[in-house]
């Protein structure tokens, strides 16, 4: 069975000679939620406008489900559906108009039933006759997410979704999607939200400058890249470190009440038996630790430092 998208060797460059894709390839499986981050022109809309057919590709190919995207047209984008990050619908048409003229895009009959649920799942369905120009920000968002399921794609491109969203309804956008996936919708998802990715995600790609630089599964990206770190809340606070503790890497809070030691978990050895032999030989004591580690934003900024 062919994967959900496979992107080979995919660039983009415009006319200025801006290259904001340069040989980008790229597997997502079928029914995982893949996290795409990036700063700011880092390309992440252009990848996507490039998959769905809005923008044109310099170079490479794209395949949905097996279906070449240029070849076979038609059946690629039935097979995707797009939430932009601009609110991109018509002011005086009502929810339910927009939301079925989109199902007929695609050449697909009407499903009373199916558009009923899906604005009942987005809590639209009390202003199905409302029209859109009197919707507030995050109900307008709510109907580009119910205009992008009209069609049933089996691959759905989240871009910036809950920008400009309240938490209320952020919340209940992210029960919709738990559900999309669980009934075996790939979602491909880009966020400013990191935590969210960190949430969600089954995956994550990290892009800059136009070109994939990691792609991992979550949780082992966070285990490989994440730094752990051991606080320690002294009994008596501390004016300086001794001397004898200068080794390690410490850091003590500007009240001198607090040390953070700072190792990596994945090391063969991580430091801490030894640190504490030679705290307790300074005459150091604490009456509290913990352990802390990097979340997943703290790891993404410093994978595009280093790509710089």
């Amino acid at each position: 069975m062919p994967p959900a998208l496979q992107i080979e060797q995919l660039s983009k460059t415009y006319e200025s000679g801006f290259k904001a894709l340069n040989s980008v390839n790229l597997t997502i499986e079928r029914g995982e939620l893949f996290a795409l981050l990036g700063p700011n022109g880092a390309g992440k809309t252009t990848l996507i406008s490039v998959i769905c057919g809005l923008v044109r590709a310099s170079a490479g190919t794209v395949r949905v489900h097996g279906h070449h995207w240029t070849e076979e047209y038609r059946t690629a984008r039935r097979l995707i559906g797009l939430v932009p990050q601009e609110l991109t619908t018509e002011s005086f048409e009502t929810v339910s108009a927009t939301v079925n003229f989109s199902r007929g895009l695609y050449g697909l009959p009407k499903d009373p039933a199916r558009i009923e649920q899906i604005l009942k799942d987005l809590s639209l369905w009390e202003k199905r006759n409302s029209r859109i120009m009197t919707l507030s920000g995050g109900m307008k968002r709510r109907v580009l997410i119910a205009k992008a399921l009209a069609h049933e794609p089996k691959v759905l491109f989240l871009d910036e979704p809950t920008a400009g969203v309240d938490v209320e309804l952020r919340r209940d956008m992210w029960d919709v999607v738990r559900r999309l996936k669980a009934s075996g919708v790939t979602i491909i998802l880009t966020t400013h939200y990191i935590e969210e990715a960190e949430e969600m995600a089954d995956r994550v790609g990290v892009i800059t400058k136009g070109e994939i630089i990691l792609v991992e599964e979550k949780n082992a990206l966070m285990r490989k890249l994440g730094r752990k770190q051991l606080v320690l809340q002294l009994a008596e606070p501390l004016a300086r470190l001794p001397e004898s503790l200068t080794a390690y890497d410490l850091t003590l809070a500007e009240a001198g009440d607090e040390l953070t030691y700072t190792y990596d978990s994945q090391g063969e050895r991580t430091g801490i038996t030894t640190l504490m032999s030679d705290l307790r030989e300074a005459g150091v004591h604490f009456r509290d630790l913990q352990t802390k580690q990097d979340s997943l934003e703290k790891i993404f900024v410093n994978l595009v430092r280093q790509s710089q």
